[in-house]
This record gives C-alpha cells, structure tokens and sequence, in this order.
C-alpha cells in the first residue's frame, strides 16, 4: 500500500502539486494510524495469549500436584511397617530380605510405581522391588541423593533426577524409617513421570518444568528436555554434576536473549536451527512451592504477528479504498468539465478525420489497382522463370554428362583401338587361310571378328544412351541394371586405374523407383569421385553397395581415399564447389547428383566413415507381386 502512495505521488507531482501535497500528509498520517494499530494490537493479544496461558498453566499445575500428591504419602506409609523396621536391624537375614524384596515388589506393583527400595542409614539398598532385574539396586550406595539427605535429617525427602542404574527420569520420594526416636535408614518411591509429557503432548502450547537451578527435565518439545533456562553458574554447573542428577547432560541455555515483560511472563527468542529464523515464544510461569518446580508455559508470538499484520492490511486498505474514492470524486468531477471541451473537440477532428478518410480511400484504391497489375506481371514473370529453370537444369545435366563423356573419351579410344587391331589381324590370318583352303580356321577368325563388333557396338550404345537427353520419367528400374550400364561406361576408366571395385546388391533382383539413364548419371558421378579421390592411393578400393531395407533401398558409394575435410562437408553439394585439381571438374556433379535424387524422393548424404568417403542416399523399393 505504501509503494502504491508513493507511486501515486510521483505521478501526481508532475501534474498537480497540491494534490501531491495532500497524498503525503495522507500517507504520514497512514503511517502514524497503522504504527498505533500494530502497538494497539500487539497489546491486546498479548493480554489474550496471558489469559489463554494463565488458564492452562493452573491447570497443569494442578495436573501435576495431583500426580504427585498420589504417591506423596506412600513412603511415610511403607516407614511404619515392622518388616522394614526389622529388616534394617538384621540385614543379614538372607530369608527376611528376600520375603521384603518380594513385599516391596507387589507394593511396587500395586501402586503403580517405578521402584520401591530400602536404604540403610548409609545409604546402602538393602532391599529393592527391582531385585530381579539385571541390575537390581541391591549393594548400591545412594547416599548423595539429596532425597537421602533429606530423609537422614527426619523429614520427607522430594528429588528429581535420571536414575544412575537405569538412566531413566523419576521424582523421588523419601521417608525415614524409625524405631523409637532413632532413624535406621529411608524408604524410597520412585515414580515415572513419563506419562505426564505424553498427556500434554497434542496441545499447541509447549509445557516445560524446570528445577530450582531453572534446568527443564519435563516438556513436551524433546529437543527442550535438560536444557537451562538461563545461562548456569560454574558453581551451579558443579553442584548438579556431583550430585550425578542429569549424568552427562550438557545443560545448554534454551535462549539467550530474554525479555522481561512482568514478573510471571517473558518474550524468549530460541534458535530453530541452521538458517532459520529465531522463534519468539512467550513463557508465562507458575512456582509449585512443594516440589520446588517452576511450572511454564511456551506460546508462540507467531499468532499475533500474523494478526497484526493482518490488521494492518485491513487499515492499509481501508485507507487506500478512503483515498481511492477521494481521487474518483475529485476525478469525476473534473471529468465531466473535460466532456463537455472533448465533445466540441471530438465534431470538429471527426469532420477533419471524415475528410482525411474519403481522400485515403481513394489513394489506398489507386495504389491497390497499380499493385493487383505489379503482381499479375510477377506472377507471368515467375512461371517464366520456372520453365527457364526447368530447361536450364535439364541443359545443365546433359552438360555434365558431356563432360564425363569427355574426360572418358580417351579411355574409350584406347578400349575401341585394341579390338579394331585385333580385327585387322584376324582379317589378315583369315585371308591367308583362305588361300591356303583351311576353311575352319579362317571360320574361327570370321567369329572372333564378330564378337569383337559386337562388343564395340555395346560400347557406343552405352554412350549413345548416356549422352541423350533424359525425359526425366520415373519409372519401376533393376538396380543391378543401372549398376551394368554404368560400369560399362567406366570400365575402361576402372581398367586403366588398376582399380579394385566391389560391387554388393542384397537382394540380386532388386528395384527401385527411378529414371534408368539419370539413375545411371548419378552412380557415374560418384564412381568418378571416388576414382579422383584415391588417385594417389597405393591400393584403390571402390565399394558399391545396394541394400534393401524394408520399403527402402540404401545405395552407397565409398572409397579409402583421404576422405572429405571437415571444414568442406557444410559445403560440397553446393554449385561450382570443387577440391579437385585445377581442370579435373566444375563442382557441378554432387549438385546434379543431389538434385536427381531429390527428384526421385530421396536425398543424397556425406555419411560418418573413418577411413575414406562415403555417399549414401535412398529410393523407394518395388516389390513385385
């Protein structure tokens, strides 16, 4: 709310000075209401959290007077029984002890105690409720108990301690046995006290009792249990651990900054950890002048924080909302004084406006006519452009393949020159065996004639089909079909490199949807890429793979050349790009190659291998029903 005022008068001292003015006295005067507010109601809840706490504290006082009013005369009882009497006389007497170690147990029993004994006057158990547990109190001296003492001086001794046998907590209650005037020893009731904490252990309030050295040794916050409410002397520090009451207890202060609001009430701030916060409890006391207790009660001041700061923000808000409608009614009133100019002001811009409008109009109608004829003329001009692309990619193509003809011509020459020498022998022995009447050998030179046309005209079919222009229809084509006519057109090449060309087609009869001779193109481009690449390769591989995998077929051509260098993979299938020699190439076949099989529907890849390059790229298979 405050950040809303102050916002608010940044505005407004920019505009309005005198209301700027009058926001800060409002707000000062906001700041002094809610600063009496929260002091107000602090107060108050306080003195609710004081009536709430007084009204339980007497009650576990009472709660606890009652428990120990329960078992306050039950050792004077025990001390006027003869048995207990002729036991300290005869401590010796095997039987008598044990007929009172098994009386003592079913008093024990009975009243519902924690242990029943009998002490010598010094100090010494002589007999015990407990005597067959394993560590019964029989042979053990507590004669610095300060309940002995007590007892030893003729009165009843109260005491709270941890027991030095069992470790447990108990109060202690101590009678001196008696024949005549003469005090032989002291009878001593134990009981537990644990069911007081488990009795008050749901309640939101945390109870705490304390000795009078102000060390807590009964609440219902386990953490608290053997803490001091105050930092203890050295003295005090010694007494308690000479009397061995709480064995090896640390007796930390519970808090260190204390706040006396009255006698009978405190604010305490007690740590809550690592990282958190102090928490601020109010502890309210009551003295039980029997036992020497201080009888307290812990509650948390987080509830009446909380309300105050809800307070707060009702007042916050209830000023903000006075403050709001002030603004609006001063607004209002303006604003009706406004609408009146803006009416007048609002006929003369929407003639103005009116007017502006029409000749826009016009202008946006003209300038849409001029723009609808710009993208007709757009739209011609793009079509043409498409067409001239279409023919120039198909031009593009058939150059390439020109070019590969080209730098294959002179293998081609010297594949064509070998059989046209052997015809020329085989024509000259034929006529000689001719004249000499040997008709079958001049018939086996006629058939070696032949098949060696035939195989030159198989020859120049391939080129022949190699070099038209493709239609570019896609159709059912055998793999292995295509994989023929491209290595007869390489075959020489493949020859005269000594290269080693590995050819593996799974299935045999596989097909694929494309164009026979521009399928054909591609596997002659990258065959002639891989043979560029190992040049200078001392042993030169070549890998010509077809693998069908479901409805797809992978094709693959690798080498073990030196491979494509990493700063060149983003950009070998774009135009004119080349890592070849100076006249081996334009940089056109991986472009033209990627756009063959992008036209067939799929799409050519430089796939991760170590050694040497690897092309792969898929089509889509036919099977045949």
């Amino acid at each position: 709310m405050l950040l809303f005022f102050l916002k608010h008068y940044m505005i407004l001292r920019g505009r309005n000075k005198k209301l700027a003015l009058t926001t800060i006295l409002f707000l000062l005067c906001m700041v002094a209401l809610i600063k009496g507010v929260s002091h107000w109601t602090y107060r108050q809840g306080l003195a609710n959290l004081q009536k709430q706490g007084n009204v339980r504290l007497e009650l576990y006082t009472n709660y606890l007077q009652g428990v120990l009013g329960k078992y306050e005369s039950l050792p004077e009882l025990l001390a006027i029984d003869h048995n207990l009497v002729r036991a300290l006389l005869n401590p010796h007497e095997k039987k008598r002890i044990e007929t009172l170690n098994r009386y003592l147990e079913t008093i024990n029993t009975v009243s519902n105690t924690s242990d029943t004994y009998l002490m010598n006057k010094d100090g010494l158990t002589i007999a015990a409720s407990n005597w067959k547990e394993e560590r019964p109190f029989i042979g053990r001296n507590f004669n610095y108990r300060p309940y002995f003492k007590q007892a030893m001086k003729g009165t009843l001794g109260r005491y709270f301690a941890l027991g030095s046998t069992s470790s447990k907590r108990g109060y202690y209650f101590a009678y001196p046995v008696r024949k005549d005037d003469e005090i032989l020893g002291a009878v001593v009731v134990k009981i537990n006290i644990d069911s007081v904490e488990q009795s008050w252990a749901d309640r939101d309030e945390n109870f705490l009792v304390s000795d009078p050295d102000g060390v807590v040794f009964i609440t219902t916050n386990p953490d608290w249990r053997f803490k001091s409410l105050k930092p203890l002397d050295s003295d005090v520090q010694k007494r308690i651990l000479e009397s061995r009451r709480y064995q090896d207890a640390n007796l930390l202060p519970l808090s260190t900054r204390v706040s006396t609001l009255n006698p009978t009430m405190q604010i305490l701030e007690i740590d809550s950890g690592v990282g958190k916060k102090p928490k601020r409890v109010l502890k309210q006391s009551h003295f039980m002048p029997h036992a020497g207790w201080d009888v307290h009660i812990l509650t948390d001041t987080r509830v009446l924080l909380e309300k105050v700061v809800f307070t707060n923000v009702i007042v916050g808000s209830g000023g903000g909302v006075v403050y709001v409608l002030g603004l609006l009614l001063l607004q209002r009133s303006r604003r009706i004084a406004q609408l009146h100019e803006i009416e007048e002001e609002s006929k003369r811009a929407l003639q103005e406006a009116n007017e502006q409008l029409e000749s826009r109009v016009l202008d946006r109608t003209q300038k849409l006519t001029e723009a609808n004829e710009m993208l007709r003329k757009e739209i011609i001009d793009r079509k043409q452009a498409e067409i001239k692309l279409k023919r120039t990619r198909k031009e593009l193509i058939h150059a390439a393949k020109l070019a590969v003809l080209g730098q294959m011509s002179a293998g081609i020459n010297h594949e064509l020159n070998q059989p046209l020498s052997a015809i020329r022998s085989y024509t000259d022995n034929g006529k000689q065996f001719l004249e000499k009447g040997r008709l079958d050998e001049a018939m086996w030179n006629l058939e070696q004639i032949g098949e060696l046309t035939e195989r030159m005209a198989q020859i120049g079919v391939q080129l022949k089909l190699f070099s038209k222009k493709s239609s570019g229809m896609i159709v059912v084509v055998p793999l292995h079909g295509v994989v023929d006519g491209a290595l007869e057109i390489l075959k020489p090449s493949l020859k005269r490199e000594s290269v080693e060309l590995t050819i593996d087609i799974k299935p045999e009869n596989v097909e694929v949807r494309a164009n026979h001779v521009l399928l054909q193109q591609v596997l002659v481009n990258l065959i002639s890429n891989a043979m560029q690449a190992i040049e200078d390769s001392k042993k030169k591989k070549i890998l010509l793979e077809g693998h069908a995998r479901g409805d797809k077929v992978i094709i693959a051509v690798q080498d073990n050349g030196p491979g494509v260098p990493a700063e060149y993979k983003a950009d070998i299938f774009e135009p004119f790009f080349t890592t070849k020699k100076s006249g081996q190439g334009l940089g056109l076949g991986l472009t033209i190659s990627d756009r063959i099989v992008r036209d067939f529907g799929g799409h050519i890849v430089l796939a991760d291998f170590r050694d040497g390059a690897r092309f792969e790229f898929t089509l889509e298979r036919i099977v045949q029903t």
